[in-house]
């Protein structure tokens, strides 16, 4: 199986000053609050603040106002996974730990390869052995260990977290302890749309796989509602591979938990693959909201996410990867059924390619 969770291998550069707080970050002879002090300032240096364009072209092509982009490829290995790679990083950092572990299948364990490399923390990522990645360099090139495991990429997440628990190293899966700390690094992304537009829009849309980027968006629009920084909170639309996702599938259904999916059904291609899962580690936290936020669930096709792809690349110049476009797709299609009335629309677009 040769599958590529998908952003291509780059440089993964950080500026000349982040490289010089590394080097004081790294320095065991300076003081836990200084070195901690330096790392928050890579991470406000580096990490989140990215753009929300409106998308006049698509709003043009699909007759749709206003519509408004926030583009995750800003991060410095391209997509959202720095968000919560570098807030465990200085957790770790903080709770002194020297190793972290974790499971993925590419983009994910780039960004905590390079979080902890400017750490000073060594970095063990395990990855099913039925993968191949054109991340794998990158992750070594950050002095990352890669150990490929046999099984399903949930079955490689629980051997890698019995590991940190026995050797007292970090656990950055999802699913875990640190799923409170994921979903508050992910409640960034809704702070800083509100802080651009001013106020919530009406509907939110984005990809869903493990459930933590969408939970994590919702909390935090409810966290601004709450102190009166919102007059609403938006309609979540998720979106994934078509019958892939157990978060999808059990809102379909109208159930109100999240249902696990036959291993054998969910199967990945090079379009769909970080999307699919048989069991969403956090599904239960995205899917109660998608039932609070009034929102909804769609199943996109590898056909239509491809498309995306080179549309969005032909009429907006952005490079994004097929899968990060679901949420989009989904949010148009919604548009299409139901005519919105013009107000405010965001979709989240979680990777480069």
């Amino acid at each position: 199986m040769n599958l590529r969770d998908g952003v291509k291998t780059s440089d993964n550069k950080v500026s000349a000053e982040t490289e010089k707080l590394a080097d004081f970050v790294k320095d065991e002879s300076k003081s836990l609050i200084d070195r901690l002090e330096c790392y928050e300032d890579i991470i406000n240096l580096e990490v989140g603040d990215t753009a929300l364009n409106r998308a006049k072209t698509l709003e043009r092509e699909f007759d749709i106002r206003q519509l408004y982009i926030k583009y995750e490829g800003d991060n410095p290995t391209g997509t959202q996974k720095d968000r919560i790679a570098f807030a465990q990083m200085y957790d770790a950092l903080r709770r002194k730990y020297e190793v972290t572990s974790l499971a993925t299948c590419g983009n994910y364990g780039v960004a905590v390869a390079l979080a902890a490399n400017l750490a000073g923390i060594k970095c063990k990522i395990y990855i099913p052995d039925s993968y191949q990645t054109d991340r794998f360099e990158e992750m070594k090139s950050l002095g990352a260990e890669i150990i490929q495991l046999p099984g399903s990429y949930e079955d490689v997440v629980h051997k890698s977290s019995a590991l940190a628990q026995e050797n007292d190293w970090y656990d950055a899966n999802p699913g875990g302890a640190n799923t409170p700390l994921q979903i508050s690094a992910y409640s960034q992304i809704a702070f800083e749309i509100i802080e651009e537009l001013g106020d919530a829009p009406k509907y939110c849309a984005a990809p869903v796989s493990n459930g933590t980027l969408f939970a994590g968006i919702y909390r935090g629009f409810v966290s601004m509602y709450k102190r009166g920084k919102t007059s609403r909170i938006p309609k979540m639309i998720a979106a994934s591979s078509s019958r892939k996702n157990p978060i999808v599938q059990s809102f379909i259904q109208g159930l109100d938990y999240c249902k696990d999916l036959d291993p054998q059904a969910a199967k990945e291609t090079k379009y769909n693959e970080p999307l699919v899962n048989w069991h969403s580690f956090d599904g239960e936290e995205a899917l109660y909201a998608l039932i609070q936020s009034e929102g909804s669930a769609y199943n996109i096709s590898d056909k239509k996410m491809k498309e995306m792809s080179g549309f969005l690349l032909k009429k907006e110049g952005l490079r994004i990867l097929p899968a990060a476009t679901a949420g989009l797709i989904a949010l148009l299609e919604m548009d299409e059924k139901f005519n919105f009335e013009p107000d405010r629309y965001v979709s989240v677009l979680t990777a480069k390619y």
